[in-house]
Order: structure tokens, then sequence, then C-alpha cells
């Protein structure tokens, strides 16, 4: 059984506390995961801090939409990373790009040292860089701990052969999270072809939402669909990558 560590991408409370019971060991904490995910709220940082009972890393991202921010966006997502430091948070999760696509080393590094000393995870803004193994090289010299990616693919099982080679590139010099479209079904699977240690995923299940005649007939109304984690997800996942 190999040691792993298994980040819950939450943005309810309900999800985070899923999180704790299923065995997770650390929250990444959004809103707006249909928009890739945005900075989370106060109110949803506070409660995911103390009701959790686990490290909560709170991403940094003031819009969706592309990685390139103007100087006014970097303003909000300095405040962001200093009220998620107010907060109690152990974590910050943000990546800048340059409008030629490759990483903002300096203006990533000046918000990674800004955080300090939260640990701080690159995300899968890397994956749209021209260059997968420049822009690891490029990461790290931010000073980031660790990088979140599915290596340059829309998910984790098409790009297992990129994150197997980032893993081996990056050695002991920053912690590769392997995230996006990790599945219970592809866990294990993914685990042997990479040989990470650090996963990511949502385990998001869409609830079914209430039928047509209920909404003609005025009972309910959905603005779009909800979803919710299930703790013996969480549980089971976490088994299949400690087996793997």
């Amino acid at each position: 059984m190999q040691q792993v560590i298994f980040e819950l991408c939450a943005e309810t409370i309900d999800a985070c506390l899923a999180a704790r019971e299923g065995g997770a060991h650390r929250i990444e904490l959004c809103s707006g995961l249909s928009e890739g995910g945005i900075t989370p709220s106060h109110g949803l940082i506070l409660d995911a801090v103390e009701r959790s009972g686990l490290p909560v890393h709170v991403l940094v991202r003031p819009r969706g939409g592309d990685f390139v921010y103007s100087a006014s966006e970097v303003d909000v997502m300095r405040r962001d990373i200093l009220h998620a430091k107010e907060l109690g948070a152990a974590g910050a999760v943000f990546g800048m790009l340059r409008p030629d696509g490759r990483v903002d080393v300096e203006g990533a590094r000046a918000l990674v040292e800004l955080a300090r000393p939260l640990e701080v995870t690159f995300h899968r803004a890397f994956d749209t860089t021209p260059s997968l193994p420049q822009a690891l090289e490029d990461v790290i010299a931010t000073g980031a701990d660790r990088l979140l990616t599915s290596g340059g693919q829309p998910d984790v099982v098409a790009g297992a052969a990129a994150l197997a080679e980032l893993v081996r590139l990056a050695g002991d010099r920053i912690d590769i999270a392997v995230g996006g479209g990790l599945r219970l079904q592809n866990g294990a699977s993914v685990a042997r072809a990479t040989r990470a240690k650090h996963f990511h995923g949502s385990l998001r299940r869409r609830v079914k939402g209430p039928d047509s005649a209920a909404v003609s007939a005025g009972e309910s109304l959905s603005m779009g669909p909800q979803y919710v984690v299930d703790a013996d997800d969480v549980r089971t996942l976490v088994r299949c990558l400690e087996t793997a």
C-alpha cells in the first residue's frame, strides 16, 4: 500500500464534510466549478476551515476564461490571498500565464511570496501552455510547492503518459498532483500508470432535478444542475489509490 494524498475539490460545505468523513487528506475549495472554478466566498472559506477539520486550500481565480490577468485582476488576487490567510486557510491555489501562453514566472512568484507561509499549488493553467517540460521548469521557478495537472490533456486518462513523464522530470523538486477527470472507475489505473503520490478530484454526482410536471405546476424551479459528494465515494477512491 503506497502513501498517497487525495485532495477533494469542493464547492459546498457538504462536500467538505464528505471529504472529512471519507478520509480525504486535503480540500481545494472553490466556487463555480461549471466555469472551471473561481474564488469562493468569505462564508464558505470560514465554514470549511472551521468545520471540515482538514487543510483547506483556497482557489484564487477572479473570473472564468483564460489565465492572462490585468493589473487590476492581480490586485484582486492579492487581496483574496491575504483574506484566505486571515481566515485560516492552509494553502492557496492559482496560476498565471503570459500573453504568449507561457507561465508568468515573475507574476506567480510574487503571489507565492505573498501567500507564505501557506502552501501554494499552481493549477491547471499549466495544461494550456505550449511546452509542458518548459512550463514545469517555470512553475518550479515560481517557488510553488505543487503542480496540479492532467498532463496537458482534457482528462487524466488521456494525459497518463505525459503525467508519468512529468512525475519523472519533477523528481523531488515539486509535487505533481494528478487531477482532471479522476473517477472511481479510473483511479487505480491512473495511479499505476503515473506513479504519482498526489491526486485531486471532485467526485460530484448530479442530483436529479424536478420533473417537468412539477415545474409546470409551480412546485419547484431549478436554475441549473445540482451536485453532491458522497463520503463513500471519497473513501472508495482513497482506497483504490492506496492499493493501486
